[in-house]
């Protein structure tokens, strides 16, 4: 039944249905269970904490390592750092995530502290989908930590989405962008029951011409809370737009403080936010093609999240 359970838990936060391409490490119930590097993209354990560095050569293109994480056991408490260190003039893709199937009565938490070092010119596409399920007795915690060193004319570009059955997450993320370094984060989230969410992005955009966009969007339903506090802080000639977005249902609860400081005259800032209920309009067309309303909400709230 366990491996049952991580092959679905593995579709559903990595798209993997069978062998894996490239460069893969699997981590089982806090421990690695399975390692494999690839000519270009070098995956070694760490020696004095658990995780592990993923090293990818200067100019690798087109290649993808997939990290990903699962836990199905209750009482496991898992603290990882992985270190990505990605060499100048690379093109690669991450595929992360994590997913913990719980049954038990206890709880189940993952705490990965990722850190990327990205060299110049270098490109990285990065994925980490959180997913939970099992009894309602059991609790499942997930708490990220990304910190991010940008060079000179690097592209990073963040997809964070938790899909559901997360009790709590904290999410703390940092970036340090240099000299035309852009960085794209896109967060996506869904609360219900009596989840709890939150999310603190803090970016530092120290070089010239470095790019920052965050979009958030998200869904808070039954009695969840959700806060979101973006940061945005121009230290150069730069340009930042910092957007969160979010759909409130039931008795639900979202904070959303996004935030901009210029320390510099030439730093262009932008924020914006919204949170507001599902609009009755689009519910009553959806009803009109035969959908009850609880179906109509569930299209309505999948296109917004997608």
């Amino acid at each position: 039944m366990s491996e049952l359970m991580i092959k679905n838990l593995l579709k559903t936060i990595a798209d993997i249905t069978g062998e894996v391409d490239g460069a893969f490490n699997l981590r089982s119930n806090g421990c690695g269970v399975e390692r494999r590097s690839s000519e270009n993209i070098i995956i070694t354990p760490k020696e004095d904490k658990p995780g592990i560095d993923i090293t990818v050569k200067p100019n690798t293109k087109n290649e993808t390592v997939h990290i990903p994480v699962v836990i199905t056991e209750d009482n496991v408490n898992d603290l990882v750092y992985n270190d990505f260190y990605i060499g100048e003039n690379a093109d690669v893709t991450i595929v992360a995530g994590c997913g913990i199937h719980n049954d038990g009565c206890g709880t189940s938490e993952h705490d990965g502290i990722h850190t990327f070092h990205i060299g110049k010119n270098a490109k990285i596409k990065y994925g980490e989908k959180h997913y939970g399920e099992g009894s309602s007795e059991s609790k499942r915690i997930l708490n990220p930590t990304t910190i991010v060193h940008m060079d000179e004319d690097s592209y990073c570009e963040m997809n964070m989405t938790q899909i559901e059955g997360v009790d709590s997450t904290k999410r703390e993320t940092e970036a340090f962008l240099g000299k035309g370094a852009k960085l794209i984060i896109n967060e996506k989230l869904m609360t219900h029951d009596d989840q709890i969410a939150h999310s603190n992005v803090r970016c530092n955009l120290n070089g010239e011409d470095s790019i920052l966009q965050i979009i958030s969007r998200s869904v808070a339903k039954d009695e969840s809370v959700q806060v979101f506090h973006p940061i945005a802080i121009g230290n150069d000639n730069c340009k930042a737009h910092v957007q969160c977005d979010s759909i409130i249902m039931d008795k639900a609860k979202v904070s959303s403080i996004p935030e901009i400081q210029a320390n510099h005259t030439d730093a262009q800032i932008v924020h914006e936010a919204a949170i507001g209920r599902i609009n009755n309009e689009q519910l009553l067309k959806l009803e009109t093609f035969g959908l009850s309303e609880e179906e109509a909400e569930e299209v309505i709230v999948n296109a917004f999240l997608s």
